[in-house]
């Protein structure tokens, strides 16, 4: 009798402690084996030996025989959270190395101002020679599109020749050379801006790293 009062008394207590959404207590029976801990669908959590089929790929919590988290399983990520979380650590190492440069290339903040301003001066120096080309190829184009108006189908003579094969692959030429030079100009601008700001960037990190006001 004393036996049978002492398992209905453990099955009470089993019961109250699942109510209370704590794991169940394990008796001498379960030989050191663990426990796995996890939520339905619903929101309800669960206690067992195992966990099902369809909440296999879900946070998992496994508590040894006196309830005591051991371990703890993330939830399987999706294809877009496991690629998120490949951009943050190669941002995060990007940036740990920029800090590694900045640190031993430059000693000093004029250091990185010398740098920056001779490289702002070496594109400046490019967009001027790209813009004084671009000046003479609008000037070529200038006398290329009055030469033709003395052909078809620029001329408003009916009597006028057509333009020459030779004349016709200049001007294509010229405007393709223009194209490519407005191109080139309009590259360097850009780059002479987004190096401007990375310096600044650059000198704000430094002063940082370096603790200077």
């Amino acid at each position: 009798m004393k036996n049978v009062a002492w398992m209905l008394c453990g099955c009470a207590l089993l019961a109250f402690g699942a109510a209370l959404g704590a794991p169940p207590a394990s008796g001498p029976s379960n030989n050191g084996r663990v426990l796995y801990k996890w939520v339905d669908a619903n929101g309800v959590t669960h206690y067992g030996d195992h966990v099902p089929p369809e909440y296999a790929s879900q946070e998992q919590h496994v508590l040894n025989s006196k309830g005591y988290e051991i371990e703890h399983l993330e939830a399987q990520k999706s294809a877009e959270q496991v690629a998120a979380d490949e951009r943050r650590k190669l941002d995060a190492q990007q940036s740990q190395n920029r800090d590694h440069n900045l640190l031993n290339t430059f000693a000093s903040v004029q250091e990185i101002e010398r740098l920056r301003d001779q490289r702002i001066q070496l594109i400046a120096d490019q967009i001027k020679v790209t813009s004084s080309f671009l000046e003479a190829l609008n000037g070529r184009m200038k006398k290329m599109r009055a030469d033709t108006q003395r052909f078809k189908p620029y001329s408003s003579d009916p009597q006028a020749p057509s333009m020459p094969d030779q004349m016709a692959e200049d001007l294509v030429r010229l405007t393709m050379d223009m194209r490519t030079q407005q191109q080139n100009l309009q590259q360097k601008r850009a780059e002479e801006s987004s190096m401007g700001i990375q310096f600044e960037s650059d000198i704000d990190r430094f002063k940082e790293l370096k603790h200077i006001q």
